[in-house]
């Protein structure tokens, strides 16, 4: 497993990285949650950066969900000065704590050398839609949250409104959607280019179509019909959870329990 193949370097900025996100969990002045925050992000870009420009450049299912944490790390640094009051820091204190320890167990394979230079961005555009429909899911359980606590006339001035919340939820859905698009199209137009194979419906590329088709029905849904709460965060879920399995979870199949190298 890893942590043999693993540096003292990369372990110490991982373990770093994990106690900062752990740490998110505690009682916290909103000046202090903000930079403690900003600390994870930062050990944990530095983490990152180690593992995929060292020695030996790797990737799998787990580091693309430890770059997808990374990305939910850095919206929500911004988003914690605009919304004081957002309510999300226990999730990404055990998300990000998780990520790390992950990918420190699960480097993933390493990457070829004869790779496209269009192929990390081709990933970096895919991981960028994964950490936006990250968020957007964060932002629907909240918004689903507020929604009950009003229903039952239970606190319902915790949080941000539940409009603002619909409102930023669909902001991030539509970016995912963009970026997805980005992410879809450039493989459908230079695959060959990037992988050095043509196109072929593996499981992947079926789950992306799926989860793509599912978030236009919900974009549609919500322009044409003005779809919301559980109606548009069932579709939600459903998008976001294919668009789990087309990369992140192909990937750990194919290296945990068949453990085949990837390409």
């Amino acid at each position: 497993m890893i942590l043999t193949s693993a540096s003292t370097a990369g372990i110490a900025l991982a373990v770093l990285a994990a106690l900062a996100y752990a740490a998110l969990a505690w009682r916290l002045s909103p000046v202090a949650a903000w930079r403690t925050v900003v600390l994870a992000w930062v050990l944990h870009g530095l983490l990152l950066g180690w593992s995929l420009l060292g020695d030996t450049p790797r990737f799998g299912f787990a580091p693309a969900l430890s770059v997808t944490v990374w990305l939910v790390a850095a919206i929500y640094a911004v988003e914690i000065q605009l919304y004081p009051q957002l309510q999300t820091r226990w999730a990404l204190s055990v998300l990000g704590t998780g990520a790390v320890l992950l990918a420190l167990l699960f480097p993933g394979q390493a990457l070829q050398a004869s790779a496209s230079a269009w192929l990390p961005l081709h990933l970096a555009l895919g991981i960028a839609s994964y950490g936006l429909f990250a968020v957007a899911v964060v932002h629907a359980l909240l918004m689903l949250r507020a929604e009950e606590r009003i229903r039952r006339a239970t606190d319902p001035q915790s949080g941000l409104p539940l409009l603002t919340l619909e409102r930023l939820t669909f902001r991030f859905v539509t970016a995912g959607f963009v970026l997805l698009s980005a992410t879809l199209l450039a493989g459908l137009l230079f695959d060959e280019l990037l992988y050095g194979a043509a196109w072929n419906w593996s499981h992947k590329i079926v789950f992306s179509m799926l989860s793509w088709a599912v978030f236009a029905i919900l974009l549609i849904g919500r322009a044409r019909f003005g779809w919301r709460g559980w109606r548009a965060a069932r579709l939600l879920f459903t998008g976001a959870g294919l668009l789990l399995l087309a990369y992140v979870g192909s990937r750990f199949v194919l290296e945990i329990v068949l453990g085949r190298s990837t390409s």
